[in-house]
């Protein structure tokens, strides 16, 4: 057997040895990932806000892959757990193997900010300035903010002999101040730097050098928080010598366990749990190059972790505070603006209930507006006629206009019934305060069931009409959050189709109530029927192509971690069946290998928007398939998650998912990185004489880019090495 490699340069094949394991690993593929958020913030294509969001959101995400990831592979190592990994690791290697490809990552990722962004910055009359750069009347002026803003928030906590090192919370930015004493020596204290204070501290534009073609409304300039504490740092110790304050930041591990069966009050369990959070084990500690090695030693030996544990970089910490400068108007350096359109069937004044009778309506967010979603539920607390709404809520956002209609009408005297997910991580807090405030309004709250997260994304309209009940449903691939509606590529669904909504209807009595239900007419159900249901759909592809030699299968998902799913996967690619799998997160799957998965095709997307939508196409020997919804191919989703993916009946809604949106993302030349046999990623580009595709733009997304030069979806040649 033989490994196929793409050739970087020329896409061909050439042969190598066979890896070792036919899996990626989990940890290692999501470092891959988070290089590509990396590489977007790199490219110089992008507008400059634009690269400094992405910096941002690298930054996040490293944060929580060590709260939650790191956290968990530690907590095996601590608990001597030896078993491996699919591809052959144990705990302790795959920790080793995470900082390999994270300390060179990181290194990168500070080369950007300080050689490449920072001076960018500059070059547009945007200036993050240290506080050594400051002139007289900067100093001045920072000294002034320092003592009316800065210096009445601040608590010291001094470390010795009498007091405990201070208690740490998760994420916080901090100062280690190094005091001499003529009585008692050096000493340690610790200063927060405050949440409450913006970290980027405004400097009058007047009192900044500008850049001369910059005119002065357009300039900005700013001082890092931890900086202007540090420089007046001897206020909160008088009559002592400071040495010096170093700035370090720590991780905590964050991943709540919850014995749901030993909690009686789940909503009070969760509620704790998130205060607790703050303080778990510390995974991390970040500090800036310069720090004293006796320093590090201390803040390590108190913090209970090893030098292993501490991160030394350059430049400031907790870049995911970088993101306020994208709120700067400074539309030149950003993205054009972007104007979510109204299907033309739901324009004007229109009937919404009417218009879901007339026919099935899909939305393709962020290219459609969100707003129908909001509308189908407020025009349901309105509706005289309307008997019941039920729902899930997993992450809705703040002053969210689903949960307010959802309190409206049950003042209306509506049945409501509204399934709270407490458990959808970092999204607890807000959470339990929609549950509360849906309690209140005396909305029948449900928080989930014993051992499972409710993930699906479900909206059930009972409406009485002339001729008897009828139910109307909303079902998606994501949140009902208006915020992120426009930032993440989603699909919705809107359909009065009795059997659906059947489905729907006893979906939720499974949620609410007491079922065995085993049996859906349409949907596919986890932990019931979705992984059964997807395996045999896979395997009638395998049988179609031994016969007719035209299986196809496309999957687009954020995730592919699960092991039966990848090699079911293998055995379809065995057969000969064309699979194109568009991955924008983990893939564990190995692509291009002979004689077993040199028919699999893999792709990332990142782009402007987040790619969030899951979509499961099988040819079906021209009998089409289309599954959209809630799940990934993981784990978790498959087994301990309740997920619904739900069918395209309507042959046109079927077509424009088929020839136009996946059409867009398998012949991606913009945004993809294709998946390398070896882990890797390429990033790939339109070459001179080929046609430009993003898959991110709304003229290529709907369909508007010329007919006559677009690829077909069945063609298998959709990669042509680097430049496609």
């Amino acid at each position: 057997m033989i490994l196929q490699d793409i050739d970087p340069t020329l896409g061909m094949i050439s042969k190598v040895s066979l890896p070792k394991s036919q899996y990626f690993n989990r940890e290692l593929s999501w470092i891959e990932f988070n290089k590509r958020v990396l590489e977007e913030a790199a490219d110089p294509a992008n507008p400059l806000l634009e690269r400094i969001k992405f910096l941002a959101i690298f930054a996040s995400n490293l944060d929580e892959f060590f709260m939650i990831r790191i956290s968990g592979v530690k907590q095996q190592i601590d608990a001597r757990v030896q078993s491996r990994s699919p591809d052959g690791l144990t705990p302790a290697e795959q920790l080793a193997a995470i900082r390999r490809e994270l300390i060179p990552l990181t290194e990168r990722e500070r080369r950007l900010l300080l050689q490449d962004l920072l001076p960018s910055l500059v070059e547009q009359g945007i200036q993050l300035l240290n506080y050594s750069q400051l002139n007289a009347a900067q100093r001045a002026f920072v000294a002034d903010y320092f003592d009316s803003q800065v210096f009445p928030v601040l608590t010291p906590l001094a470390f010795d002999t009498s007091r405990p090192f201070p208690l740490i919370s998760n994420l916080s930015l901090n100062l280690a101040v190094v005091i001499r004493d003529l009585e008692e020596g050096e000493l340690f204290a610790r200063v927060k730097v405050p949440e409450v204070l913006p970290r980027l501290v405004p400097i009058p534009v007047e009192l900044c050098d500008g850049t001369s073609d910059i005119p002065p409304e357009r300039r900005y300039c700013f001082i890092w928080l931890e900086q202007v504490i540090a420089a007046h740092v001897s206020a909160l110790f008088p009559g002592m010598e400071i040495v010096a304050a170093y700035p370090f930041r720590i991780i905590r591990n964050t991943d709540m366990e919850i014995e749901e069966d030993e909690a009686s009050d789940l909503l009070s369990t969760i509620a704790q749990g998130v205060r607790l959070r703050r303080f778990g084990e510390v995974v991390r500690i970040t500090v800036e190059d310069g720090m004293p090695e006796q320093v590090c030693q201390l803040l390590v030996t108190n913090l209970k972790i090893g030098m292993r544990d501490l991160y030394t970089v350059q430049g400031p910490l907790g870049l995911t505070d970088l993101m306020v400068l994208t709120k700067l108007d400074r539309p030149d350096l950003k993205d054009l603006p972007h104007y979510p359109s109204v299907p033309a069937v739901l324009r004007g004044h229109v009937d919404l209930f009417v218009a879901i009778r007339h026919g099935d309506i899909l939305l393709h967010h962020p290219f459609d507006s969100f707003k129908p979603v909001v509308d189908f539920i407020q025009t349901a607390a309105e509706d005289p006629q309307v008997l019941a709404i039920k729902q899930t809520l997993y992450r809705v956002g703040r002053n969210s206009p689903i949960v307010q209609a959802l309190m409206h009408a049950r003042e209306q005297g509506k049945q409501v019934t509204v399934l709270v997910e407490l458990k959808a991580r970092f999204d607890e807090e807000n959470n339990i305060s929609w549950a509360r405030a849906l309690e209140s309004a005396g909305v029948h709250v449900v928080y989930g069931l014993l051992g499972l997260k409710i993930h699906a994304k479900l909206a059930l309209v009972v409406r009485q009409e002339s001729d008897g009940i009828r139910r109307y449903v909303h079902m998606g691939t994501g949140n009902y959050n208006a915020s992120t509606a426009q930032l993440y590529t989603d699909l919705g669904f809107f359909t009065c189709r009795p059997d659906i909504g059947a489905d729907v209807s006893e979906l939720f009595n499974f949620l609410t109530g007491y079922s065995r239900q085993r049996h859906f007419r349409k949907l596919l159900v986890a932990p019931v029927t979705l992984r059964e249901g997807l395996v045999r759909r896979i395997e009638r592809e395998i049988e179609i192509h031994k016969t007719w030699g035209d299986g196809r299968i496309i999957f687009k998902m954020n995730s592919l971690v699960d092991r039966q799913m990848i090699d079911v996967l293998y055995r379809a690619a065995q057969a000969g069946v064309q699979i194109d799998l568009i991955v924008r997160g983990m893939c564990c799957l190995r692509p291009g290998i002979h004689e077993l998965s040199d028919t699999i095709r893999v792709r990332s997307i990142v782009g402007p928007f987040l790619e969030h939508s899951r979509i499961y196409y099988f040819h079906n020997g021209g009998a089409e398939e289309i599954y959209l919804g809630s799940a990934d191919l993981m784990e978790r989703n498959l087994d301990r998650r309740v997920e619904q993916l739900f069918p395209l009946e309507d042959p046109a809604l079927l077509r424009f998912v088929r020839d136009t949106l996946l059409e867009a993302y398998v012949h991606d030349n913009v945004r993809s990185h294709v998946l390398q046999p070896d882990g890797s990623y390429v990033r790939l580009r339109p070459g001179p004489e080929a046609e430009v595709v993003d898959s991110q733009l709304p003229a290529v997304i709907h369909g508007e880019y010329p007919l006559e030069n677009r690829l077909s979806l069945l063609r298998h040649d959709a990669y042509e090495g680097q430049e496609a």
